[in-house]
């Protein structure tokens, strides 16, 4: 059985998780937590980037997550999460890499002050105005469809959508967004996101370990 390292506050975790989940995959689901156990000499002989999420498949390990989530297409196809028309394959791409690429990282810096570290004040209004221009782009590539790319929910659901709903704890409100508010809404629906939905008790007992993530990366 496919084996999953993760932990339910990590993002980049939770993304594999959802995709475990929709594809329906089975998997042994493994906790790791970020309180010194990524540095283990068990887990490191498995990721030496010492960071979840992992996943060991027939003997194959995998690690990040856009990594994981290609594999997990190419061998288990059904349910389909990338679409086969160019441009909707272009559209998928293009959501996960802006959120992993640019939106991630400027959450990351806002995160700074709710753990209650010191951050250059150009850096946190550079990392506001960055992700307020991924919102009205996509609010606007979202249009009136369903999802990203028409009627079917694919991989750039499972990418942005494991990260916009936390936007208002930075500020942000997806009320000013509405076809984005609408959209996440009904992920929230969905099974997949109900089942990997950290609970308030889970963030704030890993509030030390964030705060330590982010002293050591950033």
């Amino acid at each position: 059985m496919l084996k999953f390292y993760y932990n339910p506050i990590s993002v980049n975790a939770r993304r594999v998780w959802v995709a475990l989940l929709e594809k329906q995959i089975p998997f042994e689901l493994l906790l790791l937590n970020l309180n010194g156990d990524q540095f283990q000499e068990e887990f490191t002989a498995i990721n030496p980037l010492q960071r979840v999420p992992v996943i060991v498949d027939d003997g194959l390990r995998v690690v990040e997550s856009l990594a994981i989530l290609d594999y997990l297409e190419a061998k288990y196809p059904t349910p389909a999460l990338i679409p086969s028309e160019p441009g909707a394959i272009a559209t998928v791409r293009m959501v996960e890499m802006i959120t992993v690429n640019e939106l991630q990282p400027a959450t990351l810096i806002l995160t700074r002050p709710l753990v209650e570290l010191d951050t250059d004040a150009k850096k946190l209004e550079l990392a506001q105005e960055t992700v307020t221009k991924i919102l009205r782009f996509y609010e606007t590539l979202l249009g009136e469809q369903t999802y990203f790319v028409g009627k079917d929910f694919t991989l750039a659901e499972v990418v942005a959508g494991t990260l916009i709903p936390s936007l208002p704890l930075f500020g942000f409100s997806l009320d000013d967004y509405p076809r984005l508010l609408a959209w996440a809404e009904r992920l929230e629906e969905r099974e997949s996101w109900q089942k990997t939905t950290p609970d308030f008790a889970s963030i704030a007992a890993a509030i030390p370990n964030i705060k330590a993530i982010l002293e050591r990366r950033f």
